[in-house]
């Protein structure tokens, strides 16, 4: 009896990780990685990233800027102070809100460094933030989607000034938050309340994680879906297209309003397929997704500050706005903010 007792046991601690790892969820690996969603996109395997290449058409990009691309920093300051009572979203640059719903004052993936990348490497924008990291209003939330570069920037994070703040990150990313006071790792439909009006939800996404050369997936990405009173804000990590947008139209949506990545969508020649990217949606597919998410209204954002790609720099916005009736919308309803802009929420909503 002993005997079978032991070997009851042998075959339990030889089997445990699968039995652990069957009640993990799909994007779960038994490495400690994670994955996109079951039935996302894959990158191509055969495909061989060269720096090289990339960096001899990226030279090849105009950097124009229209005149009205940027609200002066004195301008915004001052919108900001006249709409302190009101609710609001500002562009600061790339993928960096401030979205303020009633008492609380949420950022998003704060960019304010000159570079995206390790110390004074990387890509270097040639926008600057709309305004600078210490004139930025009090914050209250701090959200952030992933680890990457144009993301997660931590000279930023080393520098905030309202480290007091709440912060929300997808699961591995606390260790970059050690001095601040309340940092909240969620996994995918995990969800945080903040007060009486305000809900935070962590949702899946299509894209992967890297900082640097042995880190990939080991952190997890996501999608913040805002809920604020009777509104539904959905803010996108960088994502690709997936079939997940539906099932999460159908659980959530409608959503009110979608900000999503327009840009960094074309590697051609070294992807094959221009104007092709699966960890970015170009402007159709940005589209696309927020038509699977119900969404009513589309802010695209990750244009317009930073050379991330090879499409030209003010492309994005223009067929954003073309394709919007293709999708379901009015052109209207694809909003394209100027860097520093200030729009109340009401009149987005209208």
């Amino acid at each position: 009896m002993l005997r079978f007792l032991s070997f009851l046991f042998l075959i339990f601690i030889y089997n445990f990780p699968l039995f652990a790892m069957e009640k993990k969820p799909y994007h779960h690996l038994p490495d400690g990685t994670f994955r996109n969603p079951e039935g996302s996109p894959l990158r191509d395997p055969n495909i061989k990233w060269s720096y090289k290449i990339f960096n001899e058409e990226r030279k090849k990009i105009k950097v124009e800027i229209p005149n009205d691309h940027i609200i002066p920093s004195e301008e915004v300051l001052r919108n900001l102070e006249k709409n302190k009572n009101e609710d609001f979203v500002a562009w600061i640059g790339h993928a960096t809100f401030l979205i303020k719903l009633g008492e609380t004052t949420i950022i998003t993936d704060p960019l304010f460094s000159k570079n995206t990348g390790p110390l004074i490497f990387g890509p270097k924008r040639y926008v600057d933030p709309a305004i600078k990291l210490n004139d930025i209003p009090k914050v209250d939330l701090f959200l952030l989607t992933h680890n990457h570069y144009d993301h997660l920037d931590i000279s930023t994070i080393r520098n905030f000034p309202f480290k007091k703040s709440k912060v929300i990150t997808p699961l591995k990313l606390r260790k970059y938050f050690r001095n601040y006071k309340d940092v909240n790792e969620l996994d995918w439909y995990e969800e945080l309340i903040i007060n009486n009006d305000l809900k935070v939800t962590l949702l899946p996404a299509v894209h992967w994680s890297k900082r640097g050369l042995f880190d990939n997936n080991k952190s997890l990405w996501g999608n913040f879906l805002i809920e604020f009173k009777n509104k539904k804000i959905l803010f996108a990590c960088d994502t690709g297209v997936g079939n997940i947008y539906k099932e999460l139209g159908e659980k959530y949506g409608p959503i009110d309003l979608t900000f999503i990545n327009i840009g960094a969508y074309n590697f051609y020649p070294i992807m094959p397929v221009k104007d092709k990217s699966v960890y970015h949606t170009n402007p159709e597919e940005a589209l696309s997704v927020a038509k699977d998410l119900k969404s009513k209204k589309v802010i695209g954002m990750h244009w317009g500050t930073v050379i991330l790609s090879l499409e030209p720099i003010m492309e994005p916005p223009v067929r954003f706005k073309a394709g919007a009736k293709k999708y379901g919308y009015q052109k209207d309803d694809a909003i394209i903010f100027k860097i520093g802009e200030v729009k109340k929420l009401k009149e987005i909503f209208n």
